[in-house]
């Protein structure tokens, strides 16, 4: 189950309606070890696609500096997806590097309505999760 402050769940999808109608994306990092979602990081889509997200290379690395520099580790990998349901594409699922991550995906295809799903990806497979919402501190 993922548990993130309501915070964080507003600047997730905040970000994915901003950069509709292309997918956005970027990482909430935690303290290693703790799978607490705390710090949102942002990132830019280097693909600028509306079907697709890329890291940009440079920034992750940058990212993973960072994280390393204070014990931390990729807890939400999240990307939006425009026009279909939020549910991990083949090329998602291809990509998912981060098996203790919790990969939420945002969809912003319905303007007026939030879909905001977890899933665990761990060898190719395919989880969802329960998604529970907590007061912000």
């Amino acid at each position: 189950m993922l548990r993130i402050d309501r915070a964080t769940y507003d600047a997730i999808v905040a970000h994915a309606r901003r950069d509709h109608p292309d997918e956005a994306c970027g990482v909430v990092a935690g303290p290693a070890g703790s799978d607490r979602a705390e710090r949102f990081v942002p990132m830019q889509n280097a693909a600028r696609s509306p079907t697709f997200y890329e890291f940009d290379s440079a920034d992750l690395l940058a990212l993973y500096r960072d994280m390393d520099d204070r014990d931390e580790e990729p807890v939400v990998v999240y990307h939006s997806h425009t026009a279909t349901e939020a549910y991990p594409s083949r090329t998602d699922i291809s990509y998912a590097g981060e098996p203790g991550a919790h990969y939420v995906l945002v969809s912003t295809r319905h303007q007026d309505e939030v879909e905001f799903r977890s899933y665990r990806i761990v060898d190719g497979t395919v989880s969802e999760e329960a998604v529970t919402v907590v007061p912000s501190t």
